[in-house]
């Protein structure tokens, strides 16, 4: 209760902050910060360029680092020292005093910064030893990757802004690993190895210092090496362990070393087709299986105080939930620790023995309640049931279907505000259907957005269908998409179609369909399979030919286009544009880095040479979707294109 009673102490006194930064040097405070706890009654937060401390007990606030204002994916280490990039170089400030590492002058250099396009879990560049006493940064080398030309209209004479985007089968960045020794001021890089095609992932500091482990991802991501590596000169000290499918390895999380045994750790892995997580040595020897079952574990959330219980996330409850629950490391006894239904996050005190439940649900917008980890509640901090209950919304409904191999297929409903079943509404289909994203979950509102539930109030059957290839399903339910992205998927959002046609209330000639990114090009692919189904489609920022696309993600899904020329043709939509009957708008952003203005470009020119009419809006300074004060105008566009021609 002491914890409970300081949490609240310390709310009270960071009301104050703002007039607290006043009196340190007439600062303003123009946000709440990020808080963090670094003491018993003392908790930190960064106020422009300054890492700063306040004292719970006596109000005083103090300034531990700084550093420049534009500074960039900034890293701080257990000692306060704050790592940082400018440009494409790497800097440390320790007590405000600024070192260089790096000095790197070429284009196409890079240090500090996400590597393979962030993926693989990576969202990071700079990964500080425990201590502090060292860096490690990963160092970039895309001299050899082609310019891409993205087009800055703003300038009275449109300039170039290029880009690094290496497609698939193409030439790949070089990555190396860096560490810097912040007493001798030198930096060695890992030998990780003579071939330079591959991934460096789940980069992870052993806790005393001496080792690097880097997973080592071959370029055709089926085969991982987890190494090990001596911090201190680079060498190779051993493989632990390797790992391998027929279809794709991909690594995403570190190493979690246990608190009790700096030689043992937690590795996830799917290799029995669950995400569940395993115990190694740090010789390489299994240990045991810590969970296990037809369920996923999504996230390593910490250790308790006493080190011998780790807490995660999971669909264990259902594959639509996430719930939290603990599981202790000596009999791997797994306790649920959430209560209610619905999709939880947890945020942790230091010594795991309280924690914030954050949680909505189809039936709760929002909750907030401190527990204990034992799951009984000791405050209900805040609750919303439903701030919506005062407006007209739709009504909305979860359930299952069928696919014809027996696989149950989630999917979100919402019939039209005031639903009268002796009438007929028109359709808005919205799927994605690609892999790592999941439609339908046990929140808010299903998952949906108010854009839907706003199509709903128009009128609208509003309706969403997870296919196979969508996570926390299990391995064999998502790779199955291997090598034939769009088939499967396809075949499942049918299933969502089929149902739909067997209800009474359902209008067969209104039928319209939405997707975005991958979404965009299973819209695009429904219509050119399944002509005359959907009156009108609208795509975002299509896929339109995997060759198009960039290599991580791509080879990883199709393999190279030299080892897979009929999967790419396949399911190139160029090659069915003749196949268009229907009403068809595509959305894209012209500085798009994501899923590049040639993919949609190239398939109006491909319908214009089919003599095909289509429809095409450009977003001239949007990059992969329209955010920001113009997304109501994207909506609207999106809004009166269906009721157009469906209504």
């Amino acid at each position: 209760m002491k914890a409970f009673n300081s949490l609240f102490l310390a709310f009270f006194l960071l009301a104050n902050l703002a007039n607290m930064l006043i009196k340190l040097d007439s600062l303003q405070l123009k946000r709440m910060p990020n808080i963090k706890w670094v003491e018993k009654e003392v908790v930190s937060f960064k106020n422009q360029n300054r890492l700063l401390y306040v004292n719970l007990k006596t109000e005083e606030i103090s300034v531990i680092n700084s550093w420049e204002a534009d500074a960039e994916n900034k890293e701080f280490s257990s000692k306060h020292d704050v790592a940082y990039t400018l440009g494409n170089n790497l800097y440390i400030s320790s007590n405000g005093e600024k070192t260089t590492l790096t000095m790197d002058s070429m284009p196409g250099i890079v240090n500090g910064q996400t590597v393979h396009r962030s993926e693989f879990g990576i969202k990071d560049g700079i990964f500080w030893s425990p201590k502090g006493n060292a860096l490690a940064f990963y160092h970039k080398d895309e001299s050899m990757v082609k310019d891409y030309p993205l087009v800055d209209i703003t300038a009275r004479e449109a300039e170039v802004e290029n880009t690094k985007y290496p497609m698939a089968g193409m030439t790949n960045e070089v990555v190396k690993l860096g560490v810097y020794n912040l007493k001798t001021q030198e930096t060695i890089f890992m030998q990780t190895g003579d071939s330079v095609d591959h991934y460096l992932t789940s980069v992870s500091w052993g806790p005393n210092e001496a080792y690097i482990y880097i997973g080592i991802l071959n370029r055709e991501q089926n085969h991982l090496w987890l190494n090990k590596y001596n911090a201190q000169d680079g060498s190779f000290v051993q493989t632990l362990f390797e790992e391998q499918s027929n279809t794709w390895v991909e690594p995403e999380k570190p190493l979690y070393f246990l608190q009790n045994r700096d030689d043992q750790f937690i590795w996830f892995s799917e290799r029995n087709g669950w995400m569940h997580m395993y115990i190694y040595n740090t010789q390489g020897q299994f240990v045991k299986q810590l969970t296990q079952g037809e369920w996923m574990v999504n996230d390593f959330l910490g250790f308790d105080k006493s080190g011998n219980t780790a807490f995660f996330s999971s669909t264990k409850e259902s594959p639509i939930q996430k719930q939290i629950y603990s599981v202790g490391l000596k009999n791997t006894k797994v306790k649920k620790i959430t209560k209610a239904h619905g999709t939880h996050r947890a945020i942790f005190n230091t010594d795991k023995s309280y924690f914030i439940d954050i949680y909505s649900s189809t039936d709760v917008a929002s909750a907030y309640e401190l527990r204990g980890t034992n799951g009984k509640i000791i405050k209900e901090l805040q609750k919303d049931e439903n701030s919506l209950e005062n407006y007209n919304l739709g009504e909305l409904s979860l359930g299952t279907l069928e696919n014809e191999e027996g696989d149950e297929l989630y999917y979100r409903l919402i019939k039209p505000a005031n639903f009268d079943s002796t009438k007929q509404y028109p359709v808005f289909f919205y799927l994605y259907g690609g892999p790592h994203a999941q439609m339908i979950t046990d929140s808010w509102m299903g998952g949906a957005n108010m854009f839907m539930q706003l199509m709903a109030q128009r009128g609208y059957v509003v309706f969403t269908i997870d296919n196979r290839g969508t996570p926390n399903r299990g391995f064999a339910f998502e790779n199955i998409i291997h090598r034939k992205l769009g088939k499967y998927e396809m075949e499942d959002q049918l299933v969502g179609v089929d149902f739909l046609l067997e209800q009474s209330w359902v209008d067969a000639n209104r039928m319209g369909i939405q997707g975005w990114s991958y979404g965009g090009f299973m819209t695009i692919n429904m219509m050119l399979s399944e002509p005359g189904l959907f009156k009108a489609g609208v795509a975002g920022g299509p896929v339109i030919d995997w060759e198009y696309y960039e290599i991580m993600y791509g080879e990883r899904y199709m393999d190279m286009p030299s080892e897979n020329p009929e999967g790419y043709k396949s399911n190139n939509l160029k090659e069915k544009a003749h196949l268009l009957e229907d009403h068809l708008l595509i959305i894209q952003g012209a500085i798009d880095p994501t899923v590049v203005w040639q993919n949609s470009l190239t398939f109006i020119q491909k319908a214009i040479e089919e003599g095909k009419p289509i429809d095409y809006f450009v977003y001239p300074r949007a990059q992969h979707n329209v955010r920001g004060k113009h997304r109501a105008h994207l909506l609207e566009k999106i809004y009166l294109y269906l009721e157009m021609h469906l209504n």
